[in-house]
């Protein structure tokens, strides 16, 4: 049964009920069929049960994991979520406050893993524990560009809150520091679009 929220004014998208009879398949939600499947997700997925999309995609999660500092009740972070679904990673955590602003994320945190970490030190024990290489992105003294830059295939790509970036625990307990190199004036670039690029950049460097 999906769980999704109904916004009636909403455009119309995904697909109408399911002309009759329906598939004998046991991963299809009976309500979706009934009365369509207006989610955001790809046609592999129409009319799939939202925990049965969860399992299939934990058959092929990348070693990439995501971590965003929850300092300001960043609007960014909902953007990353939802870039993070695009890109099946293992993991998001969420770093400081526990609630954060969803409404970017477009329901797609409910087809992923989300941790909760109340701090730095929670979040890299879990990582440490993981054998997970702690990777900070940021512009700060000492980090290295990300275009010359092979990441591990393993390894968690931290962001901090839009604005003031990486705390000072953070820089410290990561690996090492990369940061998009930049041509134009501005000091730093929006944080969601950091976050897809890195992430790209990721994926380039490790096929599934």
């Amino acid at each position: 049964m999906s769980d999704e929220p109904f916004d009636p004014t909403a455009p119309t998208v995904g697909v109408g009920p399911r002309p009759l009879p329906w598939p004998e398949d046991p991963r299809l939600d009976p309500e979706l069929l009934r009365d369509g499947d207006r989610r955001n997700v790809v046609d592999q997925y129409r009319y799939w049960k939202l925990e049965e999309i969860v399992a299939d995609l934990d058959r092929t999660r990348t070693g990439l994991h995501v971590a965003i500092q929850n300092w300001e009740h960043d609007f960014n972070i909902g953007s990353i979520v939802r870039t993070a679904n695009a890109f099946n990673v293992a993991a998001v955590h969420i770093v400081g406050k526990r609630r954060w602003n969803r409404r970017g994320a477009m329901v797609t945190d409910r087809y992923l893993h989300v941790h909760h970490h109340e701090d730095e030190a929670s979040l890299f024990a879990y990582l440490h524990e993981r054998n997970v290489t702690p990777i900070g992105v940021d512009n700060l003294p000492g980090s290295v560009a990300l275009e010359a830059t092979t990441l591990p295939a393993k390894c968690c790509l931290i962001f901090g809150s839009e604005g003031p970036g990486l705390t000072e625990a953070m820089v410290a307990g990561c690996e090492r520091l990369v940061a998009i190199t930049q041509e134009g004036s501005t000091r730093s670039m929006n944080a969601g679009a950091a976050a897809a690029i890195a992430m790209y950049h990721w994926r380039l460097h490790h096929e599934s």
